[in-house]
């Protein structure tokens, strides 16, 4: 063999060698980074709609979702914004280890049924959100007329500050950590509130914070029960409240 081309063996062996070096460099460098930036803990706020786990599974899906260093250059001043029920979500890296993930939720009022799709609308009656799941905490709003309806539109009824009486309805209740089935109007705009086989006839909205203190006292010797409780007729001087038996 040639002195030159024993020469080219070695120079060929020698760049082989150092790019494999330079993999082994990378490839440890790669673990060590996966290793050293891998999320071990997850705070979430401002979730209601989803379960914490859910949140998580949403924000870290992917094959990298568990490194923070990933998970920075992925949300780096980039919100998530495609999540049903959610107006958006923030992720920040508190540490190599650490991320919180800050929820904001649509605010609903309430929601109707149409067609067998429930319509989840705001406090301006704007339809923000459509799903054939029914969510826990927010109301099934009856008695409303509407023909139809628009994605991200008021919903078309007759009277439109209604939806401001069934937000202020829902804070209430939230107040007071009531949570009713269903809300229902009559023509008149007198309500109904219904928990189970319990009606109860609000009347009109006058003396609404005063009617459903009471009504948080009274709910729990309703329980099991089935009729209709008539607050409708409810003054501050008398507090007349009656409850009918079916």
């Amino acid at each position: 063999m040639k002195q030159a081309d024993y020469d080219l063996i070695i120079q060929k062996k020698i760049k082989i060698c150092i790019v494999l070096g330079i993999i082994t460099v990378v490839l440890l460098a790669f673990d060590l980074i996966l290793e050293l930036f891998q999320v071990t803990t997850v705070y979430v706020e401002g979730n209601e709609h989803y379960s914490a786990q859910e949140i998580r599974e949403m924000v870290q899906e992917g094959r990298f979702g568990d490194n923070s260093l990933y998970l920075s250059m992925r949300y780096s001043n980039r919100s998530i914004t495609d999540i049903p029920f959610i107006e958006t979500m923030d992720v920040d890296v508190l540490d190599r280890n650490t991320i919180k993930i800050t929820v904001y939720e649509k605010a609903l009022a309430g929601y109707v049924e149409y067609l067998g799709t429930y319509m989840y609308f705001d406090k301006d009656g704007v339809i923000v959100e459509s799903s054939s799941m029914r969510t826990y905490g927010i109301p099934l709003v009856t008695g409303l007329s509407f023909d139809h309806f628009v994605m991200y539109e008021p919903l078309p009824v007759e009277n439109e500050e209604i939806f401001q009486t069934i937000l202020n309805v829902t804070q209430m209740l939230n107040k007071y950590e009531i949570v009713t089935d269903k809300i229902y109007f009559d023509d008149s705009y007198n309500m109904v509130l219904y928990f189970g086989d319990v009606r109860v006839d609000m009347g009109s909205m006058d003396l609404l914070e005063e009617k459903i203190q009471r009504l948080d006292a009274i709910l729990p010797q309703l329980e099991g029960r089935s009729g209709i409780l008539h607050m409708n007729n409810y003054d501050s001087e008398h507090g007349d409240i009656t409850f009918t038996v079916d």
